[in-house]
């Protein structure tokens, strides 16, 4: 259903470490990085989509997070979401809610929710039993 997500950042260089720290930690590779533009994308081990994108505003506009809006990031495993968390919040990311249970979502989704250093708000779950 998703092709690929964008999301708008002021600094790209601060935004790609700390993405570059996320991603690792779910393990989506890096597909490509172009700094002259600048804009980067993570994708799956296993397919080339969905695409997980960073990059300053096609507009040339500063970039600012939409009230309402989250990006969702699949984890491979509850562990992955605890070391995901962790590594958000020690490469400059806020916390908007620690790992665990939400099982007023389902009996088993697991997730954590952070703030990137633009404001992003962003997700990692897993849905799998433990």
């Amino acid at each position: 259903m998703i092709s690929h997500v964008h999301v708008g950042v002021t600094d790209f260089d601060r935004a790609f470490a700390f993405y570059s720290h996320v991603m690792d930690a779910l393990g989506f590779p890096l597909k490509f990085c172009d700094r002259e533009r600048p804009w980067a994308g993570w994708m799956p081990t296993a397919a080339a989509r969905p695409l997980f994108l960073i990059g300053r505003p096609q507009d040339g506009e500063g970039a600012a997070p939409g009230n309402g809006q989250m990006v969702a990031l699949l984890a491979p495993s509850r562990a992955a979401v605890d070391d995901c968390h962790r590594r958000a919040l020690s490469g400059g990311g806020r916390d908007e809610g620690s790992p665990g249970l939400r099982k007023h979502y389902h009996r088993d989704y697991y997730g954590a929710y952070f703030r990137d250093p633009d404001g992003n708000k962003i997700c990692v779950c897993c849905h799998d039993p433990e």
